[in-house]
């Protein structure tokens, strides 16, 4: 089993994450890349209390989780892994190498953002990192639940929120 799917999700561990994801892949354990919450127990204790007791959290930066990927693809359990960001997901990736595809689950509005679908809004230099990741062999895709549709870079980056 191990690591079923590489996830860039600004809100990292949130309902849609453990129910609308740990339910149907049945996880086991999540193991959540950030630099900043690596270094904080309060933050740490703040993102445990929204999983259940069953499934397993593991707080890694990005040096740490590079190091770790293999324990976590030799799990016999499912899991998944999260990043807030693109930019800390392409770090993971040149560190590690292994990584063959990315879940974008949810980038949020902010200023500079243009909206590609309800729940994925990029920059111009988002949208660039995306392409560079693509040109190296990665496969990247938007889905927010399993049960819907996954939308490929190219027609998310064709689209302009009308979805």
């Amino acid at each position: 089993m191990g690591l079923e799917l590489y996830r860039i999700d600004d809100r990292l561990i949130h309902g849609q994450v453990v129910v609308g994801w740990g339910q149907p892949l049945d996880l086991g354990f999540i193991v959540l890349v950030d630099d900043e919450v690596a270094a904080s127990d309060w933050e740490q204790e703040l993102y445990r209390m929204g999983v259940p007791p069953d499934m397993e959290v593991f707080f890694e930066s990005v040096e740490s989780a590079a190091r770790s990927l293999a324990g976590y693809r030799a799990d016999q359990r499912p899991g998944i892994l999260l990043t807030g960001d693109i930019a800390t997901m392409r770090r993971l990736i040149e560190a590690d190498g292994d990584i063959r595809a990315v879940n974008l689950g949810g980038i949020h509005h902010r200023a500079g953002r243009t909206q590609r679908l309800r729940y994925v809004f990029l920059t111009t230099d988002e949208e660039l990192a995306l392409r560079a990741l693509a040109d190296d062999g990665i496969a990247v895709s938007a889905q927010d639940v399993p049960a819907a549709r996954p939308v490929a870079l190219g027609e998310l980056l064709e689209s302009k929120s009308e979805r």
